[in-house]
């Protein structure tokens, strides 16, 4: 039989790569492969199922999902994973040192439901900052207009608002519309060096440390989905992925840790690998349900709460039944 061939739009990761160049294989398919960024991927994939088989962001999916809407079914492979603390930039100059001090602020962000901004969301309630206490400022990070993909329909009490025509969420902070920002990218006016801008945690690795810790929850960004109908048709196709993506995942940290020659641009990769191993153990980026039970159902709790999702969903719901069983010898 001939393969399937199949899209499969994803990121540009190490994890990832030895099933683009054909290190690994996934059973029964002949992928067509695009690399692209995530933002494109989400947009083609949740305005047209665009692809047969892609990253999908977790919160988004979630949104669908509860809905009833989503044209995909994800497995539990998890391309992007991060700690929040990186994510939040603040103007310097406005007596902001705390997480409690965005009371009353001013917020810009991409869209409201990025999964990024509801694990932020998450750590400020932890310090008493509710979405109500905030005021919520909506636009593109460096182009003006960016909308949410998905329609929600959020509390009564949560405020949010759209910057004026021809802003960005870069420019407000740097003028200082805005007092802070959160969102899984660093705007370019932090990453220029502008005046008076900042991070809210001036050692975030320190932080998400200290929060891994506490929580035990390496947060999961994004998840990997099949459109349905193709799934449906073929019913050994999530456990293949699964599986194919598993092994992938071994190549690269296999490649990690020989440090005779880093295969990374970066030093110290050697010791950060260490570090990590160290506070989260040896399967730091876990796939599956169980591993991930707990992080998850955190996640799809504070999801609902944030009336992002219309009901509260089980983190099975979120994986077809055949990505969650394999064979034992």
């Amino acid at each position: 039989m001939n393969p399937l061939r199949l899209s499969l739009a994803i990121g540009d990761y190490d994890r990832i790569r030895p099933i683009a160049d054909g290190t690994v294989r996934i059973d029964g398919v002949d992928p067509v492969m695009s690399i692209l960024d995530p933002e494109e991927i989400f947009f083609r994939a949740f305005k047209y199922a665009d692809f047969d088989i892609c990253e999908l962001s977790l919160s988004s999916y979630t949104v669908k999902t509860a809905k009833g809407e989503s044209p995909y079914i994800a497995v539990p492979v998890f391309p992007s994973r991060a700690f929040r603390h990186t994510s939040v930039y603040i103007r310097t100059d406005r007596g902001i040192t705390k997480p409690e001090d965005l009371r009353g602020c001013r917020v810009g962000l991409p869209e409201y439901q990025l999964t990024a901004n509801v694990w932020v969301r998450v750590i400020l309630e932890e310090y008493g900052v509710r979405p109500a206490d905030i005021t919520w400022v909506r636009g593109g990070y460096e182009h003006p207009g960016r909308e949410e993909k998905i329609a929600l329909q959020l509390p009564a009490d949560v405020r949010l608002e759209s910057l004026p025509p021809g802003a960005t969420i870069s420019s407000a902070l740097a003028d200082g519309t805005i007092d802070a920002v959160i969102g899984p990218r660093a705007p370019s006016c932090f990453e220029r060096g502008a005046p008076n801008v900042g991070r809210l945690w001036s050692d975030p690795v320190a932080a998400a440390s200290e929060w891994y810790g506490k929580h035990r929850i390496f947060p999961i960004m994004h998840v990997l989905g099949i459109r349905k109908d193709i799934a449906e048709s073929h019913r050994y196709l999530p456990g293949a992925l699964v599986k194919a993506f598993e092994e992938a995942k071994s190549v690269a940290l296999a490649k990690l840790t020989n440090t005779a020659a880093t295969k990374v641009t970066l030093p110290f990769v050697e010791e950060r690998l260490q570090h990590a191993r160290s506070l989260m153990g040896d399967d730091f980026w876990s796939y599956g349900l169980e591993p991930n039970r707990h992080g998850l159902d955190v996640f799809l709790e504070a999801h609902h709460a944030q009336g992002l999702s219309s009901r509260r969903l089980r983190p099975e719901e979120l994986f077809h039944p055949a990505s969650l069983e394999a064979f034992r010898l």
